[in-house]
């Protein structure tokens, strides 16, 4: 009876394990969608095993050949064979393993996956010697094994992807697309590991030749060009235990689509929305609305805070504490924008790893440092002693540092005036207005070119966030108050912004029958028109403006709002002292290189672009 039972179970189960070729072809769906994840795949396999050159070839976008090879350590032929098991890994051991992994891969489903789906090909042979290993597999299944004759690295060659998985392979897009899916994979990685050489073909035509590089800098111009390498700011800031270090792009670059925007955390590329967020926030005020900086942004921090273990692809993490990650990246892009050399130049800028700045040490960026960069002296509050200072920061496991900017000491007076050479209206000026709208300014350097209505917006625009963080602030009654007629809109602004003007410095009472009296004003420069800055602040605020409509709240909107309006104007000519002040105020500023528009405020001109217009170089 019991055997009858039995035979009664079996006819009648409908749950078994799937054979491990099915297996396969199913969790390959996770891993390899297309041809450039099983790129991806391939080339972190390579840089796993210390591959210093790895070579890519494509054929068809993929689709016919992907073939890379390495000159890592290989594999002996049981590890070889056992590679191509789901599971089988020489990264972890233990799921507490997962917390401190360092290599790319570490869940053993890629190269099983990709075999699934394809025509497979695996030749290897061990560092330490002995002899090379042949594997054959179509669908999952393995056809033939051998041993070769072959130096110590691997090849791997995958054919006819998603040939046994027609309903995947009518999804691919076409062979352009899909190298340059390809591509950007391979790119991706070249920015995480600087040390190794890498080369990608497509159908036999060379699309990267990557030597070894020094600097994240000298990778960026070897992939692109060594004008987009000039258009980055080198960033550097550790707090908490969270360091920020990477290149981003200086906000006259700054363009509204296709920018590249690359994050690595401990090595590791990934994906974040809201860390990009985080740092386009950063950019706020210094580029104009709908513009996306290139960024490239390296996270480090304690492995145990990072989770790597989210999805199969790797392309997602999860921080600890995602809060202060964001918070710090923020605030590298921000005191990255804050340096003199975020300021456009006067023809072609040094990459930044040659660049000329005052980065400094985590947390360094006051203006005294600012002054002192940009070679002018600061103000006798801020005098300091000559320093010197490194940044140094690292963009991949092992490289060591791949830029270090020195900082300018402080020049003196006479260095300042051009070294006593006569340079400007006389040996003494520190200082000259040109077309009473320019200030122009000598430094050990070159020239800077500030504008000084731009300039103005800056510092006012600051003040006044500090006024709505309950800074004190200062405003002058009027000895005849202003009365002004209103239209609608604006006497309702009016009404509803009445405290947050009272505590920039406008003393307002409502008068009736859309009519105001104006008892005090703030007083922000000699020049300053108060009847004409607050009418054209309030009807901006009624009705809005492109300027107005990009901040994220009232205090924002106001304090844009009267930096535009209240700053001194183009055309207005500047006593030597006031050009004095205008310049030290905006050197203390967070960001002393744009407005509030998202224009310069300083235009860079270095010798060294003066020695080329003059055929000197």
């Amino acid at each position: 009876m019991g055997h009858l039972t039995g035979m009664n179970e079996t006819s009648t189960r409908r749950i078994h394990i799937l054979p491990d070729h099915v297996a396969n072809q199913i969790a390959a769906g996770e891993v390899v969608e297309r041809p450039a994840s099983v790129v991806k795949e391939l080339v972190e396999n390579a840089l796993d095993a210390g591959a210093t050159r790895v070579r890519i070839e494509l054929g068809n976008g993929g689709k016919s050949l992907i073939r890379v090879a390495d000159d890592g350590v290989g594999m002996s032929r049981p590890d070889a064979l056992l590679a191509l098991d789901r599971h089988a890994t020489s990264k972890i051991s233990d799921v507490e393993d997962l917390m401190t992994v360092t290599s790319f891969g570490f869940r053993g489903e890629a190269l099983p996956s990709i075999a699934a789906v394809s025509r497979f090909e695996l030749e290897t042979a061990p560092a330490g010697g002995g002899p090379g290993t042949s594997i054959r597999a179509a669908a999952g299944r393995i056809l033939s094994t051998g041993e070769i004759a072959r130096q110590s690295g691997t090849t791997v060659t995958v054919r006819a992807l998603f040939q046994n998985v027609p309903a995947r392979a009518k999804f691919l897009r076409s062979a352009a697309a899909e190298t340059r899916a390809a591509s950007e994979a391979v790119v991706l990685l070249a920015l995480v590991n600087l040390l190794a050489g890498i080369r990608l073909e497509s159908n036999g035509r060379e699309l990267l030749d990557l030597p070894p590089a020094d600097s994240l800098a000298e990778r960026v111009a070897a992939i692109w060009s060594d004008e987009l390498a000039g258009q980055f700011v080198a960033v550097d800031e550790e707090a908490g235990g969270i360091r920020v270090a990477g290149l981003i792009q200086r906000p006259d670059w700054a363009r509204p689509r296709g920018s590249r925007r690359y994050l690595i955390v401990n090595g590791r590329p990934f994906r974040d929305a809201a860390l990009l967020r985080a740092a386009d926030d950063a950019y706020r005020t210094t580029v104009a609305p709908g513009l996306r900086p290139a960024v490239f942004l390296y996270v480090s921090l304690p492995r145990r805070n990072v989770d790597v273990n989210v999805h199969p692809a790797k392309a997602e993490v999860r921080f600890r504490d995602p809060a202060a990650v964001r918070s710090a990246v923020a605030t590298a892009v921000r005191h990255g924008l804050g340096e003199l050399i975020s300021a456009p130049g006067l023809g072609p800028d040094a990459a930044p790893s040659s660049a000329k700045s005052s980065l400094g040490e985590p947390g360094a960026g006051s203006s005294a440092d600012r002054v002192a960069a940009a070679g002018l002296r600061p103000s006798v509050a801020e005098r300091q002693a000559p320093g010197e200072r490194q940044l140094a920061f690292f963009v991949s496991r092992g490289a060591g540092p791949v830029a270090a900017v020195p900082d300018l000491s402080v020049a003196d007076d006479e260095a300042f005036a051009g070294g006593g050479a006569g340079i400007g209206p006389s040996a003494q000026a520190h200082l000259w207005q040109l077309h009473d709208s320019y200030i122009l300014a000598t430094t050990r350097d070159g020239l800077l070119i500030i504008d000084q209505h731009s300039a103005h917006e800056r510092v006012l625009f600051e003040d006044v966030m500090r006024l709505f963080q309950g800074e004190a602030g200062a405003s002058q009654r009027l000895l005849f108050p202003l009365t002004l007629r209103l239209s609608p809109a604006e006497y309702g602004a009016v009404g509803a912004l009445g405290s947050l003007l009272r505590a920039i410095g406008f003393e307002v009472e409502e008068f009736g029958d859309r009519t105001v009296i104006v008892h005090a004003t703030p007083h922000p420069h000699p020049h300053f028109d108060a009847e004409s800055c607050f009418r054209g602040m309030i009807h901006e605020l009624a009705h809005g403006s492109e300027l107005v409509d990009s901040a994220r709240n009232q205090h924002e909107r106001i304090a844009k709002s009267m930096a535009c309006k209240g700053a001194i104007k183009a055309g207005q000519s500047l006593s030597q002292p006031e050009m004095e002040e205008l310049v030290d105020r905006l050197f203390a500023t967070e960001l002393p290189g744009h407005d509030v528009h998202g224009r310069p405020t300083i235009l860079r001109l270095t010798m060294e672009e003066l020695a080329r217009r003059f055929g000197r170089s």
